[in-house]
C-alpha cells in the first residue's frame, strides 16, 4: 500500500504539465453536464450554483441561452484539456522530442507492422527501405561493406574503415525526410582540397568510427541522431574485398573494376573467404516474416552479402518468404544481355543456396528514356517466365517502375508488392494452422 501511494502522488509534483490539465478537463465535464441538464429540464440540475447564476443573468440572456453556452464552453474545455494532457504524457515517453498525438500513434502503429530484412546496397535498396518505412519500423538493412570506389573507396584506403556509403543512403533513406539532418548528410562538397567529391554523411560516420572505436557502434549512433524507422548492420565488421573469375579465366579484383569489366562473371569471392556475420544480422533473418533481396547491382550489390560466411545458408533455412526484385535494366559490364531468368540462375549459382523462392519482375517497359539508356549499352530485362519458372522460382509480374531523371522502381510500388506477398504467405500460414487444429472425426463404434 505504501508503494501504490508513493506512485499515486507522484502524479501532483509540481511541474509535470498533468493535473493542471485534468483540471480544465474536470471544469468543462461540469460545465457540460450542467449545460445537458439545463436544457432537458426546466429547473437545471437544482443546485444552489444554478440559481446563483441564473439571477446574474436573467437581466441578459434567456436560461435556453446559458445551456447552450455551457454546452459549448464545457465541450471545448474538456476537448482541450484532454489533448493537451495526451500531448504531455506523450512529449515526456519520447525522447526525440515529439509532442503531436498523431506521430506517436503512427510510430505504435508502425512498430507492430511485419519484420522485414532488406539486402543489398547501392540506390536500390535505399529505394525499397524508403517505401517499406511508411508501413512497418521493424525493418533491418543488411548493407554490403565491399565498395572501393568514389568516397567510400578513398576513405577505406586513408582510415582503414569500412565503406560507409552505402550504409550512409539506408540510414537517409529510413530518416525523416523533413529533417534538415537528413540533407546535410546528402551534402557533398563540390570543392575543397582532399574534401571534394565527399559527402558530409560519409565524413561524419568516419568521425564517429574514431570517437566510438568501432564501425557498427558508429552506424547505430548516426541512426539515433538521424531518428530512423528501423536499423541499418553491416553484413560484417571485416574488410572485404570482391574477387571476380570471368569466362576467359581472368580474375578481376574490386567492385569498381568488376563492374568496369566487359567480359561477364563466371564466379564470384570474398577476401577474405571467411568473413563472419554480425550476430544480429542472423538474429535478424532468423525472425523475419519477409526477406527481400535487391533491387540492385547483382554482384557488387546483392552477392556480397550471400558471399559472407553463413548468411546464405541461414536466408535459405528462413522461414519468412523470401522473395528477389530483379532489376528493371541491364548493367553494363555485370548483367549485359541478362534476362529475368539470368538473373535468378546467377544469384541462385553464386549463393550456392535457395536464397528466393519469389522473384518480382517488373512488366511495364520503359518508355520516355529509353535511347539514353541505350547510348550507355542498357536495355529493359528481358521477361522470360517460363524459364524462370522452370529454376523453381514464383514469378511475379508487376507495374513498379518509375521514369522521372533514370528509370529506377518506385518506392511506394514496390512496397505495396511486397507487403501483398507478405500477406499472402501470412495468410497461408493461418490456413494451415486452422487444418492442423482441426478435430480429427472419430470413427462410428456402431459401424
Amino acid at each position: 500500500m505504501k508503494r501504490f501511494a508513493q506512485r499515486f502522488l507522484r502524479w501532483f509534483y509540481p511541474g509535470l504539465g498533468v493535473k493542471r490539465w485534468l483540471f480544465v478537463a474536470l471544469i468543462g465535464a461540469i460545465l457540460l453536464v450542467n449545460g445537458v441538464a439545463r436544457w432537458l429540464t426546466a429547473e437545471g440540475m437544482h443546485l444552489e450554483i444554478n440559481e446563483a447564476i441564473d439571477n446574474f443573468v436573467d437581466d441578459f440572456m434567456s436560461p435556453s441561452y446559458v445551456a447552450f453556452i455551457f454546452m459549448v464552453a464545457g465541450a471545448g474545455l474538456v476537448f482541450f484539456g484532454i489533448r493537451q494532457w495526451m500531448r504531455s504524457i506523450v512529449s515526456a515517453l519520447t525522447p526525440e522530442g515529439k509532442d503531436r498525438i498523431v506521430e506517436a500513434l503512427m510510430d505504435k502503429r508502425l512498430s507492430r507492422g511485419y519484420k522485414i530484412v532488406a539486402i543489398g546496397g547501392g540506390t536500390g535498396l535505399s529505394t525499397l527501405l524508403r517505401g517499406l518505412k511508411r508501413s512497418t519500423s521493424n525493418l533491418t538493412a543488411i548493407v554490403t561493406v565491399s565498395d572501393d570506389g568514389g568516397s567510400s573507396g578513398r576513405l577505406q584506403k586513408d582510415l582503414g574503415i569500412l565503406p560507409p556509403g552505402d550504409i550512409r543512403n539506408c540510414l537517409v533513406a529510413l530518416a525523416d525526410d523533413e529533417a534538415l539532418v537528413t540533407d546535410l548528410f546528402r551534402y557533398r562538397f563540390a570543392g575543397g582540397e582532399g574534401l571534394q567529391g565527399h559527402s558530409f554523411g560519409n565524413l561524419f560516420l568516419a568521425a564517429m568510427t574514431g570517437v566510438t572505436g568501432d564501425f557498427d557502434t558508429a552506424v547505430k549512433a548516426s541512426s539515433r541522431v538521424l531518428n530512423i524507422k528501423g536499423r541499418v548492420l553491416p553484413a560484417t565488421l571485416v574488410t572485404t574485398r570482391l574477387r571476380a573469375t570471368m569466362e576467359d579465366g581472368t580474375v578481376v579484383e574490386g567492385e569498381t573494376n568488376i563492374s568496369a569489366s566487359k567480359t561477364r562473371v563466371a564466379s564470384l569471392a570474398l577476401d577474405p573467404p571467411d568473413a563472419a556475420p554480425l550476430a544480429e544480422v542472423v538474429a535478424a533473418i532468423r525472425e523475419a516474416d519477409a526477406i527481400v533481396l535487391g533491387p540492385g547491382s547483382l554482384y557488387t550489390s546483392i552477392l556480397p552479402n550471400l558471399l559472407v560466411t553463413g548468411i546464405a545458408r541461414e536466408v535459405a533455412a528462413a522461414s519468412g518468404v523470401k522473395m528477389y526484385v530483379c532489376n528493371v535494366m541491364t548493367q553494363p559490364g555485370e548483367t549485359d544481355g541478362f534476362t529475368a531468368s539470368g538473373h535468378v540462375r546467377e544469384l541462385l549459382s553464386n549463393a550456392g543456396a535457395a536464397v528466393c523462392d519469389v522473384v518480382v519482375v517488373n512488366e511495364e517497359p520503359p518508355q520516355k528514356l529509353l535511347g539514353a539508356y541505350a547510348e550507355e549499352g542498357q536495355t529493359p530485362v528481358a521477361v522470360d517466365r517460363s524459364a524462370v519458372e522452370a529454376l523453381g522460382v514464383r514469378f511475379v509480374p508487376a507495374r513498379v517502375i518509375s521514369e522521372t531523371q533514370t528509370v529506377r522502381h518506385d518506392p511506394q510500388k514496390l512496397a505495396e508488392v511486397v507487403l501483398k506477398l507478405i500477406d499472402e504467405r501470412v495468410a497461408e500460414r493461418a490456413s494451415l494452422i486452422r487444418v492442423a487444429r482441426a478435430p480429427v472425426p472419430r470413427p462410428d463404434p456402431a459401424v
